[in-house]
């Protein structure tokens, strides 16, 4: 039955795969919605038809609050079963060939950033007098100046940073690691509130309990995703920017500066951890006006030279 092999897929995405945790939930949900669709069938009875009737299903899909499921996470559902039908053929399972599925047409998500001027405001939006400041203000300034993603942000040990390279390895999805580098201004932040800090706690940002006062008591916790979204945008809104403006606002910004300043598409996906250059595709607001401006200095059009 297709929950039989399902868990072995999924366990082999954890153990051999090294996916995260947060993978294998997403793909345990996707696929038990195809159980539930057709009531656990053989893996041998799976047709483009039934694909095709699941996809209807999802389509219409509602949850009990009246929520549907959008184009790109029908896709990702579409996205499950191919990648469980690779590891059946892998295993010489007889069912439907992987290439048969074929995901739907979605349109490009819009890409919100700041632009080097915002991103200004928002640091000098931060008030760097206290210990707080100065942990806000590093945390804007790494964001910027590396397109972490905030979780791998409040996931840091300041162990992790090697000041006198610049430079540290961090472990992102499907466990790979890729560099980052500091800038010169997010290194001297980061410096000074370490030092400030006046403790030995891992965590790299700490929340602390009770009034600022208490902030050097040893009453630390590490500081949480939902906190460092709410400061982002908090300080955004001090600094009068009209946008939303999260964390990922901040690595969309980091992304759109570098190719705004000539890097190329595979060195930004590299940067920003991305397993495959279509998702690093997303920028090309940045780079089609590139294109367009390289197609008229360099090409001429003239076809009788």
């Amino acid at each position: 039955m297709f929950s039989e092999y399902m868990s072995d897929f999924l366990e082999y995405l954890e153990v051999e795969k090294g996916r995260s945790l947060k993978t294998i939930e997403n793909y345990s949900l996707y696929l038990n919605r195809f159980v539930e669709f057709t009531d656990d069938i053989k893996v041998s009875k799976i047709t483009s038809q039934t694909i095709s009737k699941w996809r209807q299903w999802l389509n219409r899909y509602k949850s009990e609050d009246g929520r549907t499921i959008g184009k790109a996470t029908q896709n990702y559902h579409l996205i499950a079963m191919r990648s469980f039908l690779k590891h059946l053929a892998r295993r010489d399972v007889d069912s439907l060939a992987p290439e048969k599925i074929e995901l739907a047409t979605s349109t490009r998500p819009q890409v919100s950033f700041l632009n080097i001027e915002e991103v200004k405001m928002l640091f000098e939006a931060i008030d760097t007098s206290d210990v707080m400041g100065l942990r806000d203000l590093a945390i804007v300034e790494l964001l910027f100046s590396t397109g972490l993603r905030v979780s791998e942000l409040a996931a840091l040990n300041r162990d992790d940073l090697n000041f006198k390279t610049g430079e540290f390895s961090i472990r992102g999805k499907g466990q790979k690691d890729r560099p980052v580098y500091l800038s010169e201004s997010a290194a001297a932040v980061l410096s000074k509130y370490l030092e400030v800090r006046e403790d030995d706690y891992a965590p790299l940002f700490i929340h602390y309990r009770g009034t600022k006062s208490d902030f050097n008591k040893g009453e630390y916790t590490r500081l949480t995703v939902r906190s460092i979204q709410r400061l982002v945008e908090r300080y955004a809104k001090k600094a009068g920017i009209a946008k939303h403006v999260t964390p990922h606002t901040l690595r969309h910004s980091f992304a759109t500066d570098l190719l705004t300043n000539g890097a190329d598409l595979r060195s930004v996906q590299s940067l920003l951890g991305h397993s495959n250059i279509v998702t690093t595709q997303v920028y090309t607001h940045v780079t089609d006006p590139q294109l367009r401006k390289a197609h008229q200095n360099f090409h001429s059009g003239n076809t009788n030279g």
